[in-house]
């Protein structure tokens, strides 16, 4: 049988090399000086059990058992092991803040401070002035101070464990009362009812869907009644036969019955909108002023910095909040302070914010800037694509995303990617997808109406040389 499998240019199992052969093999050696011999005997093993079964099944082409071809398949699997999972991509969906792209990126002021903290040791909770320990949160207290208005602050690591924070502290086993209206559901199924639950205080729902009356909440505080809570509808809209509360008029019930009101506002933003050309969005100095005890927002998303939940309001208040024992689960590290610091410092000039807080920069980026570029990229893309597509330079519509105003759209300018062939066009359209998310720098695009959309609002004209380079040959 082996003579047969010989004279076929087939080896048998036992014409496979070795292990120890392989690994005193000039081919190998590339691989274990980078990825060390643990990982390459245990690739060679892998290998070296699928070709002997195979010659066991029927035989294995002799070429395959050479050193050098080995070496090449356990390096290729080897390289695919260590590729990071965590990758950049190009986000060319139209949506800025998109929570699966992972929403805000940080200005350079913010990434040259994150890589400080990563490569030395930080003050991070030592008092340079006393010498002694101290506390994470004063590394930004002081700043959310000055730019809310709020009396104290601190942070944790989401917008829902700040909220979660808020009710276990100060609500534990009480009542809050909530306008039906704003029992918001997020993505990633985060409710508003469960997380009450979680957090052991009871939900009294006040109004109907759509209609919420200052009576309402009046008529809902008994002596079990820890706080009156609004909750920022972030991710819809209710049109039409509507009534709802404002926070003043519902601030003003809580107080006269001597309760906090407090406010999830959601995205969170700390400057007026309308001043860049963006749609009005309640700021957190507005949602304080108006009468607001305790708010929280998240830090990544209109604000443009890191993840992180922030609560801001009376001293009281974000005292008792700090002492509670999920606080310390919850508390955000070095890297998040790091990052989130620089983003505030930068409102502090709010001349330079459309041009140094990158995601301001990319909402407000004009159509006139963006269309010469859909057109420069539209031979690139179509010569990636090949003849089987049409290419087209059009305008169209981006969203700020992740909650934040979610029914209002920022002109813009992308490339429309359509079938040029016979028959339906969705196979051909998933396929093109498909290979444009296996680019060394995937590109993220969506597919609607019969065509693949490319927004390129998120991509900066500095970005633009390495996009276009990786479009130089035909896509496979």
């Amino acid at each position: 049988m082996a003579d047969q499998l010989s004279g076929a240019g087939l080896a048998a199992a036992s014409d496979i090399p070795s292990l120890d052969r392989l690994l005193n093999a000039e081919a190998l050696r590339p691989a274990l000086a980078t990825h060390g011999r643990t990982q390459v005997v245990a690739a060679l093993r892998r290998d070296l059990e699928a070709l002997r079964k195979r010659a066991l099944d029927g035989g294995v082409p002799r070429h395959e058992l050479d050193a050098a071809a080995v070496a090449a398949r356990t390096s290729a699997a080897l390289d695919e092991a260590a590729r990071p999972r965590l990758r950049a991509v190009y986000n060319l969906t139209g949506t800025v803040l998109h929570t699966n792209l992972g929403r805000a990126l940080l200005p350079d002021e913010a990434v040259a401070s994150v890589l400080r903290a990563l490569t030395s040791p930080a003050n991070l909770e030592f008092d340079l002035d006393t010498g002694g320990r101290g506390d994470r949160d004063d590394l930004i207290d002081d700043l959310l101070c000055e730019l809310t208005g709020a009396e104290a602050a601190t942070v944790v690591n989401n917008n829902a464990a700040a909220v979660l924070l808020m009710l276990n502290a100060l609500a534990d086993r009480r009542e809050v009362v909530v306008s039906r209206g704003e029992l918001v559901e997020i993505g990633g199924a985060f409710r508003i009812p469960d997380i009450m639950k979680r957090a052991g205080a009871k939900l009294v729902e006040v109004g109907t869907t759509n209609r919420t009356h200052a009576a309402d909440y009046e008529n809902a505080i008994g002596p079990r009644t820890a706080m009156l809570m609004k909750v920022h509808c972030s991710n819809y809209a209710v049109t039409g036969f509507t009534k709802s509360v404002g926070v003043a008029d519902v601030a003003a019930l809580a107080h006269a019955r001597g309760l906090p009101a407090t406010v999830d506002l959601g995205s969170g933003t700390l400057v007026d909108l309308t001043q860049f050309g963006l749609p009005k969005e309640d700021t957190v100095r507005e949602t304080i002023a108006a009468g607001a005890d305790l708010v929280t927002f998240s830090g990544d998303k209109l604000l443009g910095g890191p993840q992180a939940g922030l609560l801001v309001g009376r001293a009281d208040l974000i005292r008792k909040i700090k002492k509670n024992p999920l606080k310390r689960a919850l508390r955000v590290g070095k890297l998040t302070l790091a990052a989130l610091e620089p983003v505030l410092q930068l409102y502090r000039a709010p001349e330079f914010l459309a041009q140094r807080l990158t995601t301001l920069r990319l909402l407000t980026r004009p159509m006139r800037d963006i269309q010469p570029q859909a057109e420069r990229l539209r031979g690139v893309l179509a010569h990636a694509a090949g003849p089987s597509y049409a290419v087209e330079a059009v305008p169209m519509f981006s969203q700020i995303g992740s909650g934040a105003l979610p029914i209002d759209q920022l002109p813009s300018y992308g490339l429309a990617v359509r079938y040029a062939g016979s028959g339906r066009p969705g196979r051909h359209l998933d396929r093109l997808e498909t290979q444009l998310r296996r680019l060394p720098v995937p590109v993220i695009g969506r597919i609607a109406d019969d065509a693949l959309w490319l927004d390129l609002r998120c991509l900066e004209d500095r970005d633009e040389a390495a996009f276009t380079a990786q479009l130089a040959e035909p896509l496979a």
